[in-house]
């Protein structure tokens, strides 16, 4: 329990200033913070991760994309080649290159726990439509828009596609997404916390209200928690980037966080620090100012 507390804190006291600790790991968001608006990794991006991997610093992408969305950072990645995906709900090494993906990790959520938060959410908000992220499938409701970039495999209402014998039943659920059309975001979110409670973790990362409904205790931060865990990595010694309320836990829990010029208020509010804009290269701005005093 003390563990758990320490990943979401809103408060962090470390007994030296994190800023005089050598980083060892650097976290970074991707839409809206690492990638520019048109979805680009600029040269200066480039240059700047690369040397701080030269420097012994290890670099993760932290995202609440699947796995198969990587393909635009793959090439960037200069070492390990690992990414957290759907928002903690996977770890996958992406040395294979695109289309070669492996899973590593998977935190998965219940499907009792899925139709528990699709039974509740329609109750609290009807209208609310949804689809079904697996580590190999994609899945909506009819009703649900088009907001990604690839066709679902399956469309059904959601009491079918989380049913035991429903389509890639036997592939692990990482996350489901929670739409409405009228909805205000930031209040979607709230009414969707109270009605769901502890049956799963709700965040969000768009700026329409599209809910991401994970495994209960699963976060970009409580992966990477356990990530650096299993490399001997203080989050005393991690540097990490974001800009929405899916980041706020990771920018809680790090030794220095960065929030983007373009960030949401609340994830402004859980950084210890903050950076120019995505498009301005702000994390190359703030690697590059901290390799320079090492």
């Amino acid at each position: 329990m003390r563990e758990n507390e320490r990943v979401t804190s809103a408060t962090r006291q470390p007994e030296t200033p994190a800023a005089d600790i050598p980083p060892r790991l650097i976290a970074t968001d991707l839409d809206g913070t690492l990638l520019r608006d048109d979805k680009s990794v600029s040269p200066r991006t480039v240059a700047a991760l690369a040397a701080a991997e030269e420097a012994g610093i290890e670099v993760f992408f932290v995202t609440g994309r699947p796995a198969r969305w990587m393909d635009v950072v793959s090439d960037h990645v200069h070492g390990h080649g690992l990414a957290i995906c759907g928002n903690g709900a996977a770890v996958v090494d992406l040395h294979g290159g695109p289309g070669a993906h492996r899973f590593v990790k998977v935190r998965e959520l219940a499907r009792e726990n899925a139709l528990d938060a699709v039974r509740l959410l329609r109750e609290a908000a009807p209208g609310t439509v949804y689809a079904v992220e697996q580590t190999y499938g994609f899945y909506q409701e009819p009703d649900y828009p088009k907001l990604h970039m690839e066709i679902p495999d399956n469309l059904a209402p959601a009491e079918e596609l989380l049913a035991e014998d429903g389509p890639g039943a036997a592939e692990p659920m990482l996350k489901i997404l929670a739409y409405h059309p009228s909805i205000d975001p930031d209040a979607f979110l709230t009414l969707s916390r109270l009605a769901i409670g502890e049956r799963a973790n709700v965040t969000r990362s768009s700026p329409s209200a599209l809910l991401e409904i994970s495994g209960p205790g699963v976060s970009k931060a409580s992966t990477l928690a356990l990530c650096c865990a299993e490399r001997g990595i203080s989050h005393e010694q991690v540097v990490a980037f974001g800009d929405m309320p899916n980041d706020i836990e990771m920018l809680t829990w790090a030794g220095q966080s960065y929030a983007m010029g373009n960030a949401h208020p609340d994830a402004i509010a859980a950084a210890s620090g903050r950076t120019v804009a995505n498009n301005e290269d702000g994390v190359a701005v703030v690697i590059e100012r901290m390799l320079e005093r090492m």
